[in-house]
């Protein structure tokens, strides 16, 4: 496992709302993750759907971690703001949330980011949002 792998890692490790919404790390590479989220009961909205809130919290984590695998050494980072569109129901057994740097510098990176909904085993599935954020490194105290 890389230097970076073990970063992100272990940061993602330490955060709660993770584990709260049962998500896994799935990949981490330079300039990318993803990260993967069962369907819950839990939560879902009203309608049966996965709620915007843990759609949101799944892509926002992958864009800040991103974002990490570009900050310099002795920098975290944090969300400065972000655009999200909703653009079917999160329906799904599970969910993929990638997370790509576009551009990065000193102190910001701008990451997009989409969320896939899969049903059953196969290759298939259907974007159900997209995201545009903007990360910056900030030192890490």
């Amino acid at each position: 496992m890389s230097d970076i792998q073990q970063r992100i890692s272990a940061s993602f490790d330490a955060q709660g709302l993770m584990k709260t919404i049962g998500a896994k790390l799935a990949s981490v590479t330079d300039g990318e993750v993803q990260i993967e989220m069962p369907f819950s009961t839990a939560l879902s909205q009203q309608h049966g759907y996965v709620h915007a809130g843990a759609i949101t919290s799944l892509v926002d984590s992958a864009c800040g971690y991103a974002g990490l695998t570009k900050a310099p050494p002795g920098f975290e980072v944090v969300t400065a703001e972000f655009k999200i569109n909703f653009v079917r129901p999160a329906l799904g057994e599970r969910f993929l949330a990638i997370g790509r740097v576009q551009t990065s510098g000193k102190l910001l990176a701008v990451c997009t980011g989409e969320v896939r909904a899969f049903t059953g085993d196969g290759p298939d599935y259907k974007v159900v949002a997209l995201m545009q954020a903007t990360i910056i490194n900030a030192r890490g105290d």
